[in-house]
């Protein structure tokens, strides 16, 4: 992770690899007791995404009202597969953060901005074993798993994601890692079929589209 400032504001850049899995409804009891049985950690938040203008590469939003995160792109290297479990496209992203005030939903003409409210359970594995925590700055390499329920637009919805990162090298390890203990481990009935496979940001343009 590197950083650096922009008038005096201290700026971050990841590079991450990632596959989620997006669905209509709430998660159920039994995936969410699952997650609680880890020392993970809980958070609530409201992420506003850019969903319109279509920028093509790129997903832009504001975390927690804070945040300014922009996700640049940068190619797939193909499909995660775990045998009858699990099929998703796998993504490399590269994220800039830096702090910023709320957002004016109505500044821009033809700008669509997005809540999502979100409530989010998280473990953190490395060297496919569940850590306490999230790993530092230091560029150790790790992987988060995340289930998140998620309301926007009045409609309940519920993603699992896996976010690798650290040295780039080691990111498709530590992913494919991961995804075989989550997937493993997740109660019957569970499908994370490719058809659900889709980033935040391609999800809410679609949505909006589609509207």
């Amino acid at each position: 992770m590197a950083s650096g400032t922009t008038a005096g504001m201290p700026i971050t850049q990841l590079p991450s690899l990632e596959v989620r899995w997006i669905f209509p409804g709430q998660a159920g009891a039994a995936l969410a007791g699952w997650f609680e049985r880890f020392r993970g950690g809980v958070e609530s938040r409201e992420d506003t995404y850019l969903a319109n203008p279509q920028l093509p590469g790129l997903s832009v939003k504001v975390r927690a009202g804070r945040a300014l995160e922009v996700k640049v792109y940068h190619g797939s290297p193909g499909v995660l597969a775990v045998a009858r479990r699990a099929r998703g496209r796998m993504e490399f992203w590269q994220k800039w953060s830096f702090p910023c005030g709320p957002i004016s939903t109505g500044g821009a003409a033809g700008a669509d901005w997005t809540p999502v409210h979100k409530r989010i359970s998280w473990i953190s594995l490395a060297n496919g074993q569940i850590r306490v925590s999230l790993p530092g700055p230091g560029g150790e390499p790790a992987c988060k798993a995340e289930l998140t329920e998620i309301h926007t637009r009045g409609k309940p919805w519920w993603t699992l994601g896996l976010e690798a990162t650290g040295p780039s090298g080691l990111l498709r390890r530590e992913l494919e890692v991961a995804a075989l203990m989550v997937a493993q481990a997740l109660p019957d009935g569970i499908d994370l079929d490719a058809g659900h496979s889709s980033s935040y940001g391609e999800w809410l343009r679609q949505a909006a589209v589609a509207r």
